[in-house]
């Protein structure tokens, strides 16, 4: 049963959104799960319509949930993770700002790596394997690669099965944009062989190679950044 907005300090509607949140977080709705339309969702909160719409709207606010017309209302991937938790857009410098991302890169992914071949599965695995194709392809005819790129490493990062990793991925998503724009794609080759080294550390389970590849990777994107 809800609160009264004077015992919580919130509005009903916060309540209500409190309240589906969680929902969630017991899992009585799960990634991907379409929820219940307003008026059953009204019908088991014992509130108006209204009030289920306007908590619907706080919820989507803050990724907690995808609104798509006409279809309904589900529960997003990464449920709180919105994409820019940092505010890094509002910052204006962005060659200052894809140097200092690639610092923060350099202190946390070969970690992430080193993770990633302690705890991937063989399925993670053949999803990069796959993804690192579609990068050398891409690549091999002058492409861009910018998203295949964010997959891999949001792919890597995933798999280190370590809880707080996902929710460093729209950083890594922001720095790859970032780098791969101010540089014109002019990395090639290194892309294409340290990836490959990689995941082929990671597919061993060789820690200390993915640690060791990741950290060569990110030098040369370094280094390009500093031309």
């Amino acid at each position: 049963m809800l609160e009264s907005s004077q015992q919580k300090g919130q509005s009903l509607a916060q309540q209500v959104a409190s309240k589906m949140e969680e929902f969630i977080k017991e899992q009585r709705y799960k990634v991907g799960d379409k929820l219940p339309n307003e008026f059953e969702l009204a019908t088991e909160l014992n509130v108006g319509r209204g009030t289920i719409r306007e908590a619907i709207k706080l919820l989507a606010a803050r990724n907690v949930v995808i609104i798509q017309r006409g279809k309904g209302t589900f529960v997003s991937e990464n449920p709180g993770l919105t994409e820019d938790p940092l505010g890094l857009s509002f910052i204006t410098d962005k060659k200052r700002l894809s140097h200092d991302l690639m610092d923060v890169r350099v202190m946390i992914e070969p970690e992430i790596a080193k993770l990633a071949a302690e705890h991937a599965t063989p399925a993670e695995v053949e999803e990069m394997e796959a993804i690192c194709l579609a990068i050398e392809k891409l690549i091999h005819e002058n492409k861009n690669h910018e998203e295949k790129d964010i997959q891999l490493h949001s792919a890597i990062a995933k798999a280190s099965k370590n809880v707080v990793v996902p929710s460093l991925i729209p950083i890594i998503q922001t720095a790859i944009s970032l780098f791969i724009n101010l540089t014109n794609r002019s990395l090639k080759e290194e892309t294409i062989e340290t990836h490959r080294q990689i995941v082929e550390a990671i597919k061993i389970k060789d820690g200390e190679a993915a640690k060791k590849a990741m950290q060569r990777h990110l030098g040369y994107n370094k280094d390009e950044l500093n031309i």
